[in-house]
């Protein structure tokens, strides 16, 4: 009587077990030719290529490798609708609208001035975009751009903090002169400055007039002219918010002018690209970063260094490399969050409908994601749309980027509270 019951509890057990596999079975296969499309533009050709090729390239491996070793996001792959814009604004706007034309639930930018020139048809219909490298125009009032990272007033702000603790030893305030890209690039350097010049005891030189820095272009070919003004000036710092290429044109010529001064760099120039184009010049300068160092030792950093040593061997030890590599993973965290909170169906129209939950249950939604310990943790706050908030200041020492400190953590400034703000 016993075993006749165990076998039949056995044998309902097998039953059950086999009606299931079915359904285990559809589960993988109603996944099967689903993909969630993602928008990616890069200045991969133009002035800004030798930012923009490493972004490109670690931002596609690291989708290739969701997609080929972790089965994709929530079991469904991912799309790139890839665009090269050639750091040209007036490109931006027919890309933007070809990503939501191809059903992108979101997109992304490399730099400030193409999110810049993006902003407000993204900002119109609700279609959320995230920067890697940003300035404060982008999201300030916070509408639906998105900082991956600190931005370029949070450079200026946590580098003058350290020279003031770290390197000043004269007696009254040091003067400093801000060489800005004439774009957004340059622009957050400066508002970062207007800002909070007074409150920190520096003097800014400024080239003529408040709030007017020494600028260039992102074809600039010689800066001794603007160079020998700022020098005339007897500065103590001389801080270059640029892109590399500009940045080490413009090392180069304050080494032959023999400036007497401390070079400092934002974090879209201060790259290995940078030490590689200015050579023995970049010794000594400093600079603010916001992600892990090549070859730390965290999480992510093997499997990148993997995928960047065979795809794209020549992007090896390049920080843009890595922030690519780390915007994907963002955006795919994204995207994860918001199916599980409301259904790849939802995502899955890649319209109006499908934007707003990507933003409202995706962005809004993260906390303390930590990238695989690629750069600070990554989490939405209500009323500061930066993602991450933390950097870390660096040296060129003997052709090496050395990090000088932990990282540091980049509070939130309401610049739309200050008149000038915008203009």
């Amino acid at each position: 009587m016993k075993t006749n019951k165990l076998i039949i509890s056995v044998i309902v057990c097998l039953i059950l077990v086999i009606a299931s596999l079915p359904y285990i079975t559809g589960c993988g296969a109603d996944r099967e030719g689903k993909t969630i499309k993602l928008g990616i533009s890069t200045p991969s050709t133009g002035v800004a290529a030798e930012k923009g090729r490493p972004l490109e390239h670690g931002q596609k491996d690291a989708i290739a490798y969701v997609n080929a070793e972790l089965g994709g996001v929530d079991g469904y792959q991912i799309e790139i609708v890839w665009r090269d814009n050639g750091y040209d604004a007036a490109q931006m706007s027919n890309i933007v609208r070809n990503f939501m034309d191809e059903g992108c639930v979101m997109f992304s930018t490399s730099s400030s001035a193409m999110m810049t020139a993006s902003m407000g048809l993204a900002n119109e219909y609700g279609f959320a975009g995230l920067a890697a490298f940003s300035s404060p125009n982008l999201y300030r009032p916070p509408q639906h751009i998105y900082g991956q990272l600190p931005d370029y007033g949070d450079d200026f702000l946590a580098f003058m903090d350290y020279y003031l603790d770290e390197i000043w030893q004269g007696s009254g305030q040091p003067k400093v002169a801000i060489h800005a890209l004439n774009n957004s690039t340059g622009k957050g350097a400066i508002n970062a400055a207007r800002a909070f010049a007074d409150e920190m005891g520096i003097t800014i030189l400024w080239d003529g007039a408040e709030g007017k820095a020494f600028e260039h272009k992102a074809d600039t070919i010689s800066e001794m002219e603007s160079l020998t003004r700022i020098n005339a000036l007897n500065p103590d710092v001389l801080y270059i918010s640029s892109t590399p290429a500009p940045t080490a044109l413009i090392v180069k010529n304050a080494r032959e002018l023999n400036m007497d001064v401390v070079i400092a760099s934002g974090h879209a120039g201060f790259t290995s690209k940078l030490v590689e184009l200015a050579e023995e010049d970049a010794n000594n300068v400093y600079g603010v970063f916001p992600t892990a160092s090549w070859g730390d030792d965290v999480p992510g950093m093997a499997k990148l260094m993997e995928y960047c040593e065979a795809n794209h061997p020549e992007d090896a030890g390049n920080g843009d490399y890595i922030t690519g590599w780390a915007q994907s993973l963002i955006m795919m965290k994204i995207v994860e969050t918001a199916i599980k909170n409301v259904g790849y169906d939802a995502l899955a129209t890649g319209d109006e409908n499908a934007w707003a939950y990507l933003e409202n249950e995706g962005i809004k939604k993260l906390v303390n994601y930590d990238v695989n310990g690629l750069h600070g943790p990554v989490s939405y706050t209500v009323s500061d749309n930066r993602l991450s908030k933390s950097v870390r200041v660096f040296q060129v020492q003997n052709g090496v980027i050395v990090a000088l400190t932990d990282w540091i953590e980049a509070p939130v400034v309401q610049y739309e509270n200050f008149d000038w703000f915008g203009q």
